[in-house]
């Protein structure tokens, strides 16, 4: 019975609409006033059932909610025969909730068309060459798909045949086609807008990068910050307050008319919506512009934040460095070549791929063992010679020797900015690569933003020799630039900044990201970088959107503002109410059921327009 009741909530508000409206017509066409009576005594009964059910059901479990100060207002309001007032309150109580309902869900929705976006079937290869149309849960790794133009594309993997422009505003949130070739990365949910492509998957199910945005946005929503959590336990103290201090009222007035009306003015429904509401329509933003936000908790915090920390290689910068200089000491460079060749293709480090991409093709040699070296580089064994591939650092730590020269060559590639890699065959250095890599366009005039939102430092700490990583920071007029430094050597940093009071965000990428990511109060991680950094974040910018940060910090300060005018808005006009009660004669219980409905109201609209805001 009580299931049936809560799902026709909405007709019994409905049904209690036309009551009212049925008994003020019966009073003020026709002077009947038996019919008045009878249209309001019904409408206020049946309006009471789902309130009454559902502060029973409350109680059930220790709670003193909202709703139980409804009921006995209307019972109350019911016992001194004052019909017309418990009618038109349950009335606007149901409606208020109905408005809730119905607007929070729209807040929902950008978060309801990504689920509506997800690919349900795939065209797969089968034995006989050629495609049939599947499920898209049939999909396994290693398939390989046929995606048509207008088509989604079913799961994550690469292009094996065929060329296009996808949409990929179900990830990164921007519209504009991006251009597919072979070899090139395909997100599921996004559509071929023209071409045809055959892919391989890599990513099915859940583990796509579609699925996990989802996954995390669901999350978020679901997530409940100290604000909340805080007012949550407020009201759980503040409902009993308000029904001690209406008993006390009573016993001081015995007028039951005021002491009713106190119970329907204290109700604090707009204190408890207002601030979920606007985290719901701040975190449907962030989804729908490419930005996700894991949990409330991490809109408080990021919202905070006065030191920004950099990963330099993927993160402000493209991540795909080039060769623009080579330096051989010797005459063998054909040799040199071949054994750097045979080295670099074991690693996966974008200097080293960087490298075989410059070399292209050669043939292969025995390489008897490779030792890599954290923050250093490669030591490998060839018949019996040893090779040292890495950075100063490694040359230093082997004692090998640096000549003038060479010292020359290092300092004047750093001073151009370039990542330098060393070659030395036994104790003897025999060749330079200098690699570069280009800084993401428009980063500039991001960060420009970014420092005028208060952000006091901007830092960048890489791995890369400090004369590279000055000259990014000075391109991109940063705080301070630490180069030469290793995983470990970033984690310590970032304590040593919040020991001195600074509230840090982390922007990473890689798998060496991770320790500082899950260290730093914010980690903001590149959809474009590994699982484990989008796994350790709080924050993920997909497509590699360094660009979207100034949306994603200004949208969580919004977020944090909204919240805030929502708590004052509901504090506001519980007191102004109250103190009206006292002090002025126009107030009664349906005028404050009206105004308490209109709050409500208010706080559900102006969390909404967080829904409405666009970057800059």
């Amino acid at each position: 019975m009580q299931r049936f009741i809560f799902k026709q909530k909405n007709k019994i508000m409905l049904l209690s609409f036309l009551l009212i409206v049925t008994g003020f017509i019966a009073h003020y066409g026709f002077s009947n006033q038996l019919v008045f009576e009878i249209t309001f005594i019904i409408a206020s009964v049946i309006g009471l059932l789902p309130i009454a059910l559902q502060a029973y059901s409350a109680l059930r479990v220790k709670v003193v909610s909202i709703d139980l100060l409804v009921t006995i207002a209307v019972i109350g309001a019911f016992i001194i025969k004052e019909f017309e007032e418990s009618a038109i309150v349950t009335f606007l109580f149901l409606f208020g909730a109905y408005l809730e309902q119905r607007t929070l869900t729209k807040t929902r929705q950008a978060i309801k068309k990504l689920t509506e976006m997800a690919p349900e079937s795939a065209l797969k290869l089968e034995s006989d060459n050629e495609f049939y149309e599947v499920d898209v849960d049939e999909v396994e790794v290693g398939d390989v798909l046929l995606v048509k133009t207008g088509a989604k594309v079913p799961v994550d993997g690469e292009v094996i045949k065929g060329s296009g422009y996808i949409n990929e505003a179900s990830i990164t949130g921007e519209a504009n086609p991006v251009k597919k070739d072979i070899k090139s990365f395909l997100y599921a949910g996004t559509i071929l807008e023209n071409g045809t492509i055959e892919m391989i998957a890599q990513k099915v199910g859940e583990d796509t990068t579609f699925g996990k945005i989802i996954h995390l946005v669901e999350e978020a929503q679901d997530s409940k910050s100290e604000a909340e959590k805080f007012i949550n336990k407020f009201s759980k103290y503040y409902t009993p307050f308000v029904l001690l201090f209406a008993l006390i009222v009573y016993l001081i007035t015995f007028d039951v008319a005021l002491a009713i009306t106190i119970l329907v003015l204290g109700c604090p429904g707009a204190l408890v919506i207002g601030v979920p509401v606007s985290h719901v329509s701040g975190i449907g933003n962030g989804a729908r512009n490419g930005i996700l936000l894991k949990g409330s908790e991490v809109i408080s915090d990021f919202s905070k934040t006065d030191t920004i920390v950099f990963d330099k290689t993927g993160t402000l910068t493209i991540g795909h460095p080039e060769v623009s200089e080579a330096i051989y000491y010797n005459n063998n460079d054909s040799e040199i070549d071949t054994i750097i060749y045979n080295i670099e293709k074991t690693s996966d480090h974008p200097l080293a791929k960087a490298i075989i991409n410059h070399l292209g093709t050669k043939d292969n040699i025995n390489i008897h063992k490779t030792d890599v070296v954290k923050g250093g580089g490669i030591i490998a064994t060839l018949d019996k010679k040893k090779v040292f591939l890495g950075n100063l650092k490694l040359i230093n730590d082997q004692n090998i020797h640096v000549s003038t020269k060479i010292s020359e060559d290092i300092k004047r590639l750093e001073k151009q900015g370039h990542s330098i890699v060393i070659t030395a065959i036994d104790d003897e250095i025999v060749s330079l690569i200098g690699i570069k890599d280009k800084i993401r366009p428009e980063l500039l005039k991001n960060l420009r933003k970014v420092k005028k939102m208060g952000i006091k430092n901007l830092i960048v700490l890489s791995g890369d020799n400090q004369g590279t990583v000055d000259m990014v920071a000075n391109e991109l007029e940063l705080s301070k630039a630490i180069g030469n430094m290793l995983p470990e050597d970033k984690a310590e940093y970032i304590k040593k900044l919040q020991k001195e009071g600074h509230i840090v965000t982390f922007v990473g990428d890689g798998i060496n990201d991770s320790p500082s990511l899950a260290l730093a109060n914010i980690g903001i991680a590149m959809g474009g970088g590994t699982d484990v950094a989008i796994e350790t974040s709080d924050v993920v910018l997909m497509n590699d959107g360094i660009n979207k940060l100034p949306h994603a910090l200004l949208l969580t300060k919004k977020i944090k503002r909204n919240m805030i005018q929502n708590i004052a808005i509901a504090i506001g006009v519980v007191a102004v109410l109250l103190l009206s009660l006292f002090i002025g004669d126009w107030l009664n219980m349906r005028i404050g059921m009206l105004v308490h409905e209109a709050s409500i109201l208010v706080v559900i609209l102006n969390a909404m327009r967080l829904l409405r805001y666009k970057k800059n």
